[in-house]
């Protein structure tokens, strides 16, 4: 039994603006996340939680907090951008989104090993700042984790589009 009808192509629609729409909002807060990390307050905000951090605690032994800060935020608006190109490029928004998958599960990391994350009452009691800020980074990284797959996919089609009529012109 096939879904023919208005409501298949209501769910297929309301499917496909909902892929677009969690793309794009992706984009936005890498974009504007990444942008923030130019203003020296968010600089500041992010070096203790990078100092706690055996993944990137070394990089702030090279680097001073603020140009660790203009580093990742040039790495997130150029990941954000790569992620948005998908429709013309999806190599790149594929690279983009294993990015924000390295990012995001960095940023997940920090549960592990920021002081303040749980209260008092220990796990699964998450402080409101830094425990349930940095949870929400499990939605961006599943987020991030789908786009890449899709990215692919995309690749995936187009070379197996490019292959088929390279075949036909040969015939």
């Amino acid at each position: 039994m096939t879904a023919d009808g208005p409501r298949a192509h209501a769910d297929t629609g309301l499917a496909r603006f909902g892929a677009e729409f969690v793309r794009y909002s992706l984009v936005i807060v890498l974009i504007w996340v990444g942008a923030l990390k130019f203003a020296s307050y968010e600089a500041e905000a992010i070096a203790p939680l990078a100092m706690e951090s055996p993944l990137l605690s070394w990089l702030l032994d090279i680097f001073s907090v603020e140009t660790f800060a203009l580093l990742l935020g040039i790495a997130e608006i150029l990941a954000g951008v790569a992620i948005a190109l998908r429709p013309v490029q999806p190599l790149l928004s594929a690279l983009g989104s294993a990015f924000a998958v390295v990012l995001f599960a960095v940023t997940l990391s920090f549960l592990l090993t920021t002081p303040g994350v749980y209260t008092a009452d220990g796990f699964p009691q998450l402080s409101p700042m830094p425990g349930q800020f940095l949870a929400k980074d499990l939605v961006l990284l599943a987020v991030a984790v789908w786009l890449l797959g899709e990215s692919l996919a995309a690749v995936r089609a187009r070379r197996s589009v490019g292959a088929g009529q390279v075949q036909a012109s040969t015939r």
